[in-house]
C-alpha cells in the first residue's frame, strides 16, 4: 500500500477488507448496520474501508471471540473508548492553553517589575479548575 495515503483513507473494497480481517463480507455488512464499524461510502453507496476500519473489524472479532462480549457490549466499550480518546484530547488543549496562559502573565509580570511599574505584584498561583457538563437533560431532582 501507498504510504502516502493514512490509515483514515477509505480504500478497500468489501471483499478485500473482509480478506484482510479474517471476516465474512455479510459480518462486515451486519458490523456496519450496528455501527460498530462505519466505512466510507463511494458515490454510488458502495462501502470502502480504510485500514483503521480493518483493525477495528479485527478488534471487534477479538473481542467477541476471546473475550465473550456481545456486539452490544462491543458497540459500548468502542464508544467509551472513543470518548476517553476525546476527553484526552481536550485535556491535552486545556493543558497547553493554561500554560499560554501562565507564560503570559509571567512575561506581563516581568516587564511590569522591569519598567519599573512600582506597585507591588501578586505571585501567579497554580490553580485547579473542574468542569463539569452535564449530558442528560432532566432536572437534578428527577435523576
Amino acid at each position: 500500500m501507498n504510504n502516502a495515503l493514512g490509515d483514515d483513507t477509505p480504500v478497500y473494497v468489501i471483499s478485500v477488507a473482509a480478506e484482510l480481517s479474517g471476516l465474512h463480507p455479510q459480518t462486515l455488512r451486519q458490523y456496519d448496520r450496528l455501527g460498530l464499524v462505519s466505512p466510507g461510502r463511494t458515490a454510488g453507496r458502495g462501502r470502502r474501508y480504510s485500514m483503521r476500519d480493518i483493525q477495528m473489524l479485527r478488534e471487534v472479532q477479538r473481542l467477541s471471540q476471546e473475550e465473550g462480549i456481545n456486539l452490544a457490549g462491543i458497540k459500548r466499550i468502542l464508544e467509551l473508548q472513543r470518548e476517553v480518546a476525546e476527553l484526552r484530547e481536550h485535556i491535552f488543549h486545556l493543558h497547553n492553553e493554561l500554560n499560554a496562559a501562565r507564560s503570559a502573565a509571567a512575561r506581563r509580570a516581568g516587564s511590569t517589575r522591569s519598567s519599573g511599574g512600582g506597585g507591588e505584584l501578586l505571585p501567579v498561583h497554580r490553580t485547579r479548575v473542574t468542569i463539569f457538563n452535564r449530558t442528560t437533560t432532566q432536572p437534578p431532582e428527577t435523576q
